[in-house]
This record gives C-alpha cells, structure tokens and sequence, in this order.
C-alpha cells in the first residue's frame, strides 16, 4: 500500500501541518530563515505526524489541539536528525547535503536545539500537561538513546538485548510518542491510550530494524546516503550482529571494528550479509514487530483509522527507503 492511500483520510490535514512546519521559517534572521527553509522545505513521508492525527481519529478529533501536537513531533524528529548527522559527521541524507557538511558542526547543533525549541512551543499549545510531561520525558528517553549509540561504537560485545534497547530509545520512543499523544489528546479512554502507546512502540522497532537492513542491501540512490554508513560510524545494528554470530573470529565486522581505517571490510561485511539468509531472518523480526503493533489494535473501533494504522504496519516494512 502507497502512503497517498493509507493517508487518504487525513491529507487535508497533514497539509496544514505542513503549512505550520513552514510558518516558523519566518524569523528575522535571514541566516536561520535559510537553514529553516532548507530542513522543512524538503518534505518528508510524514509518518510521526500522520500517527498523531491517525491515533486522534478514533474518538474526539480536535485539530485545535492534534495539529499543534503533530507539527511538534515532526519537529521533533528533525531536530534529532541534524544532531545525528552532526554526531555521526554524515555528509548526505535523503539525497541531500546535511546541515553539518553545509554549515558545519556548531551551526548543525544550534539549529537542531532551536527546532527542539519550536518544538516545545507547539506541545504548548495542545494545553495538556500530561503530553507535555510526555514530550519531555521522549526526549530524554532519545538523548539517552543517542548517548548510548554514541559511547557504544566500535564496541563488538553487543547483545541483542541491547540493540533492541536501543533503538527502543532512539527510534520507537519518538512513534509511541506520537500514537500516545494523539490518543491523549483526543480523550481516550486509558486502555486505548495503552493500546496506541504499544503500537507506536512496536512499529517503531519494526521500522528501525527495517532502516537497519536497508543500510546494507538498499542503493545510494534509495537511501539518499552512502550504502553501509552505521558500520562506517561504529554503530552495530542487527545485520552484523547476526554476521558477527555466524563468524565469530574471522569477520569483517570486526576487522572493521578494530581498524577503523581499512574501509574494504565495509564492502565485504555488506556482501556477505547480502548474499546470505541474514537479510530475511532481520526481516522476519522486522514482521514480528510489526505484526505485534497490528495485534494491538484488535482492541480499537474497526473504523478507516484502524485500517489506514494497519496499513502503515504493512509498508514500514515492505519499504525500500
């Protein structure tokens, strides 16, 4: 399924989110009018915000307070997107030149704490305390997250334990987030609150676990960044990991690990994951999520939100980029 079709109920919608992301580039300043321009300019698919509004449809849809919401998370996600690529020294995502290439590393950290503040900004206007509280604590929850990728990297003793705590810290806090607040703020009832909060966190696992296989058998045109970047930047994700369980003393994974300069283990650590069954056994974890989130919402209305958050399920994982 297209995201234009799980969409279809709430396009109107996300484009007015799309109109508030570029009412703040309106500053001033004509340097951060650029920068602005540039981070939210560029579009995006829109999933943080379309599960705000989606999980906002089953009961009182009140875009007074959802919009806002679901403008904060996009901003959100942005902020720890051009942070990431400043921590990582990434030169491209998306197709596109980072904000640290272009501008370099304090200009890519100030900008990312501005959107975290416009992002503040917009949580406030939802006037709910308990989704405020919650937008904090995500974003500590995230700050944590990347503080761990950050003092793991190149550490080989990684258990899949860890991995999954992390990416439950770094990618799924920011879905379930998005799907709890919704819920909150369209005045659900706590155990559809729960069942929303636990699909966000599970799709957001299956979506990362999916980013994580992409890194390794998508193209640059796809990625819109270099094929094999985690192992690049020292970061473990499952893929290797399942390599550096079947070979466990001769590996490029490691070898890349332990001589950060020899870039060749990089392309033989993506062809044998390539060419071996890791890529489906990644996969079917990645299904395994997914299929959790979907199990979730057997306790919602059976309504076009319902279906539209189940179709999302389906293409976090059948996606190519």
């Amino acid at each position: 399924m297209e995201l234009n079709g799980i969409y279809r109920s709430i396009q109107d919608d996300l484009s007015q989110v799309k109109e508030s992301l570029r009412s703040i580039i309106k500053v001033d300043f004509p340097w951060l009018a650029k920068q602005l321009d540039y981070v939210v300019g560029g579009g995006g698919k829109g999933i943080r915000p379309a599960l705000t509004l989606l999980s906002g449809k089953f009961y009182q849809y009140n875009l007074k307070y959802l919009l806002p919401m679901a403008v904060s998370v996009e901003l959100m996600h942005t902020a720890t997107l051009i942070h990431d690529d400043a921590i990582d020294k990434s030169m491209s995502r998306r197709g596109r030149a980072t904000i640290y290439k272009l501008w370099g590393t304090e200009p890519a950290v100030l900008l990312g704490d501005y959107l975290f503040a416009k992002a503040g900004e917009f949580v406030a206007d939802t006037q709910c305390p308990r989704v405020i509280k919650l937008f904090s604590q995500t974003l500590a929850t995230i700050s944590s997250g990347e503080l761990n990728q950050f003092f793991s990297a190149y550490n080989l003793k990684q258990t899949r334990e860890q991995y999954f705590k992390k990416i439950s810290g770094k990618t799924a806090s920011l879905f379930s987030l998005a799907t709890e607040s919704g819920a909150v703020l369209s005045g659900a009832p706590e155990k559809s609150v729960k069942i929303l909060r636990d699909y966000g966190h599970y799709l957001g696992i299956a979506f990362q676990i999916v980013d994580d296989i992409l890194d390794f058998i998508g193209t640059e045109e796809e990625l819109g960044k270099p094929v094999g970047s985690d192992l690049t930047q020292g970061t473990l994700t499952l893929p290797a990991m399942l390599l550096l369980e079947r070979y466990p003393e001769d590996n490029p994974v490691k070898r890349r690990f332990e001589n950060k300069e020899d870039h060749d283990n990089i392309q033989q650590a993506i062809e044998l994951i390539r060419n071996s069954p890791i890529v489906d056994e990644c996969y079917a974890m990645a299904s395994e999520y997914s299929a959790r989130a979907c199990q979730k919402l057997n306790g919602l209305p059976e309504d076009s939100s319902r279906d539209a958050l189940l179709g999302l399920a389906q293409y976090v994982v059948a996606r190519r980029k």
